[in-house]
């Protein structure tokens, strides 16, 4: 399977400025419950060169994320 989807066992800064240097443009990123990385790349070239370049950090098997919360509905929490 071709996925654009990494998890990284990194701070989301580190990733951030290491996919700066390498050109790797960057479609989403979130910090995971871990304290890890999620990245999603904007294209698969681009997550073929951070698999690449993050090979040793990258997380196997299922990985918790945070729950995603919209917009509306955090509005319609606080009232």
């Amino acid at each position: 399977m071709i996925t654009r989807a990494i998890n990284l066992a990194l701070p989301e800064q580190e990733v951030r400025s290491r996919c700066d240097a390498r050109k790797i443009k960057v479609s989403a990123m979130e910090t995971l419950p871990s304290g890890g990385t999620h990245l999603v790349c904007l294209t698969i070239e681009g997550a073929d060169d951070a698999r690449a370049h993050f090979k040793k950090a990258i997380m196997s098997g299922p990985v918790p994320r945070f729950a995603f919360l919209r917009h509306d509905e955090a509005r319609a929490r606080s009232r």
